[in-house]
This record gives structure tokens, C-alpha cells and sequence, in this order.
């Protein structure tokens, strides 16, 4: 039984005082200046520290305790613990020197968004809950839309409308479930086994994990495969032709995956010629543009979503190169927004509450798969109201200007090729084998291949200046030709290449052939690169050859950091070709 003591109220706990020292506002002052200081000391330095982490597997617990403190530490201390342990263990994302995976551009507005968050700690499941939370993301999603030329019909005052996630797989999952129920609902449950999910082989692979946890079976998910000669884009032949065949043999062709800004190469899939094709077959689109969606606040890319119109869905990652880190923020538009809500509302007589009964407000509960959900809407407004929709599109500006030097110095060394389109702050080239490498007018020479055109008449793209998306180059779509693919589950298509516009670039049509040796040679040059403390970055294979990926996009990053990179790689090579 409980003691009078023990329930005598907040002040004693038995013989235990419990002063209200969790959130005094007196300490949180002096403590939450600490943390500034020390985040702000931590930027001012971060160019100083080794970019990839120097440290082994299992080093931190050598270093901490097994097991919780049974009394607390000041912060003072545990701050020291974080410098002497937790900052050599990080790979330093921030570092102006970071030209890894995609960017997470960091910005004060955000950081200061996420604090606010945090600090007012509201759950925001339903309007009730907190009706700011529910209206800012409304409020915001609709400000993204129109900044960045989607349609009409993305917003509330449309159809359809925008919600905050946490990832790219999220935002498949739900709108996987949202066309599957749709089905299910028309043909039967029994159709599960039937139904069929289409992508490249460049999709994310957060498709196929998405589509696991919804039920597809995963012989059911199709995955084309694309070549160097569409500029690694998804051919709509072969989405035809593979639908065709999966229609004659009894399936359900449900969803297609269309991306723009893969993650390897930033290969961009045609979205207007697939969306045509899908429609035909009532199969539901959604655009990934998890990356480069944020381009599109630029005018002059929004070629690349030419289409998006007919898509029934589009998502984008702010928290990569849109200055709304950290990561778990993924906004999601859908055109209809009851297919979404009809599967995902979740009813219970503690979450009932007028407003709700009402219908006149959002629950954002119904728009995703957890109940709970964080005030993300916050970080996305300060950013906005911030830096306004010109300081954001300088800073895209920015990174491409600065992707565009670093091409220009890859071109300019013979030992070097660029191997694959830059439509946007990615960079993917690779280092030559030192006897195969020659240069005549611009064009490389491997074994006695040139290096000439990449035809585009499958993607349908076209690019003034060699370059799609540069600020005040066009970017337009067509669609001609076929080719010869294959896809996963067996299918095949050979078909007569038509005549396009060819596109005069120094890309090799197999992205630089030689074999193992140069792969290998490659891969020796990313690990020593990265190895060297100053400069990372990662790599992709493409068609069996290992390449080099230089993304621009950490806030920090100038001109001369792009130029210590090229540096960096040369000292590098130059080591590796004398070996």
C-alpha cells in the first residue's frame, strides 16, 4: 500500500525531494544558451574535422557505460562526453568538404523551427489537438504547391491537397494502399496475388520495401530495366509491352513509379508518355522527387515534370536540398484526397470531438499511417518566411553553378570522364585506365570506342547547350524510338530505334567501358579520397560500371571548397596510375 508520504503530492516521493527540475525555465535558459553556443562553435569548426568518421565498430561503448546513470550529470559534462565521443563518431554532413548520397542542407531557420517543435511539443493527430499545427501545414503545403508550378488540382482548393511524412517509402506506402483498397474494393480481395507494381531500375528501393508492407507479392513488382542510351530514364515501350503482357496473362496492373532525379544518376523518367500510357490501364502514378523536386521552385526546371498533371500523386524530400532538415520530412500531394483518407481514417470514441464531426477541418491523422505526428509545418514556414522563394531559388541556383565548375575541371583532364547527364548539382564520372584514355575534340577513346551521342528519343528529353536546367537553358520534352530492354520478371522488347535529336555530350553510351580493372581502380580511388579526411564521396554502378557521385548541396559548401575536392581527386589519381 502507498504511504502518506508517498501521495502527499509533487514535492515528496518518500524521503525523496523532487524539486521541478525537468523544464524550470530558469535552467532551460542558461542550458538551451549552452547548446547554441555549442552547435554554433561546432560550424565554425566542422571544416577542421576528418568528413568521414575515423572510428571502428563498437568504439562508443569502450567508452560509455553499460548501463544508465543512477544520478544525473550536469550538462556541462555530458556536453564534454560529446565532444570526446559522440563528434568523432560522426560523419560530418555539414563539412563543406561532404559531396555524398544527397544533401541535407542545413539551415539556422530550420534548426530553430525544429527547436520550436520541440519546445511547444504539441501532437497534432487531429485539428482539435492543435488546430495551428493542422492549419500551418495546410497553410504551407498549399505555399509549396504554387512555388513550385504544381497543379491546381494538388491543392485544397482543389481536389486534393498536402501532407508532411516521414520518408519517400511513407508516401509510396500510403498512396500503394490508397489505389490497392480502390481495387480490392472493385474486383474483389481475392485480386491481391493479381495486382502489379511497376518502376525502373533506378527506382528507390523504398518502392519494393513499400510494397512488401502493403501486400504486393514481390514477383508482382516489375522492374524495367534502363540503359545508358535513354540516359538510364524509364522507356515508355517497355512499360507498354510489359503491361500488355501482364494484362493477357491475368494480372492487374495497379501503380507506377515515375522518378524525377534518381538517386544514382539523377536520371529523370518521361513523365508525360508514361502518365499517357497508365491512364490507359487506369493505373495510379506517383512522382517521386525526392531529390530534385526541389528544383522545381526554379522556373526553369519544371520542364523535367512536364506530365505531372496527369499524376495522381508527387512527393518530394524538403529535408535534403530544400533546408528543412533534419530528416522526416516528406511532402506528399495527392490529386484525390479521399482515395487517401477513405483507407487510412481511423475512428474511435476518445478521438471524437466536434470540430472533426464537423467535417469542415483536416485530421492529418487520416492522411498517413500513425496516429501521432510531430509539428513539422513549423520548420517548413520559418524556412519560407525566411529566406522567401528567391532565397531559395538561389540557393539551388548556387549548387548547380557550383556542379557545373566541377564538370568543367573533369572534362578538362583527359584521365577523367563525366559518364552521365547533369540535369542537376550531381556529378557522376569515373577515373580512365591510364593506356585507354585519349582525348580528340572533346571525345574520349576506349578501346577504340568513341565516346560520341547519347540518343534521348526514349526519355524524350532535349537540352539547350548540352545541359538541361541551367538557368536560361530550356528543357523540353518529346518522345520517339524504341529499344531493346528487359525486365524482371522475363518479358522482353526489341524494337527498331527511331530517329531523335541527338545530343552531342562526352558521355560514353556504356559509361566508360574497361571492365573489372577500372572498376577496381575506382573503387581505390573513392576509399582513399575519403580517406583523406577533406573531401567525401559515394559511388554508384551503372550497367556494371563503378562511378564516382560529386553532389553539391551542403549550405556551407563555395567555390573554393569545389575546387579543393578537384584537387583532392587528382592527388589521388595521380597516386593510384603511378601504382
Amino acid at each position: 500500500m502507498m504511504n502518506e508520504e508517498t501521495i502527499m503530492g509533487d514535492k515528496v516521493l518518500g524521503n525523496v525531494c523532487l524539486d521541478n527540475k525537468f523544464l524550470d525555465p530558469v535552467e532551460f535558459k542558461r542550458q538551451g544558451y549552452m547548446i547554441i553556443d555549442f552547435l554554433s562553435d561546432y560550424y565554425a569548426r566542422v571544416h577542421e574535422y576528418p568528413i568521414l568518421s575515423q572510428v571502428e565498430p563498437g568504439y562508443l561503448a569502450r567508452h560509455l557505460s553499460s548501463s544508465a546513470p543512477r544520478e544525473g550529470e550536469p550538462l556541462e559534462n555530458l556536453l564534454e562526453d560529446v565532444t570526446k565521443f559522440i563528434i568523432p563518431g560522426l560523419t560530418h554532413w555539414q563539412s563543406p568538404g561532404f559531396f555524398g548520397y544527397f544533401p541535407s542542407s542545413l539551415s539556422a531557420a530550420t534548426v530553430l523551427g525544429e527547436s520550436l517543435s520541440a519546445g511547444f511539443s504539441v501532437v497534432s493527430f487531429n485539428w482539435q489537438s492543435a488546430p495551428a499545427a493542422t492549419e500551418l501545414e495546410h497553410l504551407v503545403m498549399d505555399w509549396l504547391a504554387q512555388a513550385m508550378g504544381l497543379p491546381e488540382h494538388f491543392l485544397f482548393s482543389g481536389s486534393g491537397g498536402g501532407v508532411i511524412l516521414g520518408s519517400t517509402c511513407e508516401a509510396i506506402v500510403c498512396t500503394l494502399v490508397a489505389v490497392r483498397d480502390q481495387v480490392l474494393a472493385e474486383r474483389g480481395r481475392i485480386s491481391l496475388e493479381k495486382l502489379v507494381v511497376y518502376c525502373s531500375d533506378q527506382t528507390h528501393c523504398s518502392l519494393q520495401k513499400a510494397a512488401r508492407i502493403v501486400g504486393i507479392n514481390p514477383n508482382n513488382v516489375r522492374v524495367l530495366r534502363t540503359t545508358m542510351e535513354t540516359a538510364m530514364g524509364l522507356s515508355p515501350t517497355l512499360l507498354r509491352e510489359t503491361i500488355e503482357a501482364d494484362v493477357d496473362s491475368g494480372h492487374i496492373p495497379l501503380y507506377l513509379c515515375a522518378t524525377i532525379g534518381t538517386t544514382s544518376t539523377t536520371a529523370v523518367d518521361p513523365v508525360l508518355p508514361l502518365c499517357k500510357i497508365a491512364k490507359e490501364y487506369g493505373i495510379w502514378v506517383h512522382v517521386d522527387a525526392a531529390y530534385a523536386g526541389a528544383t522545381l521552385i526554379c522556373p526553369e526546371y519544371r520542364g523535367f515534370s512536364a506530365g505531372i498533371e496527369f499524376a495522381n500523386s508527387f512527393s518530394f524530400n524538403a529535408h535534403k536540398w530544400f533546408l528543412c532538415t533534419p530528416a522526416g520530412c516528406c511532402c506528399l500531394w495527392v490529386k484525390d484526397q479521399e482515395a487517401l483518407t477513405r483507407s487510412l481514417s481511423m475512428e474511435a470514441d476518445y478521438l471524437r470531438n466536434a470540430p472533426s464531426d464537423s467535417k469542415r477541418v483536416i485530421d492529418y491523422k487520416d492522411w498517413q499511417i500513425p496516429l501521432s505526428r510531430r509539428f513539422n509545418s513549423l520548420r517548413v514556414w520559418l524556412v519560407l518566411s525566411s529566406y522567401g522563394i528567391e532565397g531559395l531559388q538561389n540557393h539551388i541556383r548556387n549548387h548547380v553553378r557550383l556542379a557545373k565548375i566541377f564538370e568543367g575541371l573533369v572534362e578538362e583532364d583527359e584521365r577523367f570522364k563525366v559518364v552521365c547527364p547533369r540535369y542537376f548539382a550531381l556529378v557522376c564520372f569515373r577515373l580512365l585506365h591510364p593506356c585507354l584514355a585519349k582525348r580528340a575534340n572533346g571525345h574520349a577513346t576506349e578501346n577504340g570506342q568513341l565516346v560520341s551521342n547519347i540518343r534521348c528519343a526514349e526519355i524524350g528529353h532535349s537540352f539547350s547547350n548540352g545541359h538541361a536546367g541551367d538557368k536560361g537553358h530550356s528543357v523540353s520534352h518529346s518522345h520517339a524510338g524504341k529499344s531493346c530492354y528487359s525486365t524482371s520478371n522475363g518479358h522482353t522488347a526489341a524494337n527498331s530505334h527511331a530517329a531523335a535529336d541527338d545530343i552531342m555530350t562526352p558521355y560514353a553510351s556504356k559509361g566508360g567501358g574497361g571492365g573489372e580493372e577500372i572498376n577496381k581502380l575506382n573503387q581505390k580511388l573513392v576509399q582513399s579520397i575519403n580517406e583523406s579526411g577533406r573531401v567525401f564521396l559515394t559511388h554508384a554502378m551503372i550497367e556494371g560500371n563503378y562511378i564516382l557521385r560529386f553532389a553539391v548541396g551542403t549550405t556551407t559548401t563555395k567555390e573554393s571548397d569545389v575546387r579543393m575536392a578537384w584537387e583532392v581527386v587528382q592527388e589521388n589519381a595521380s597516386r593510384l596510375l603511378l601504382k
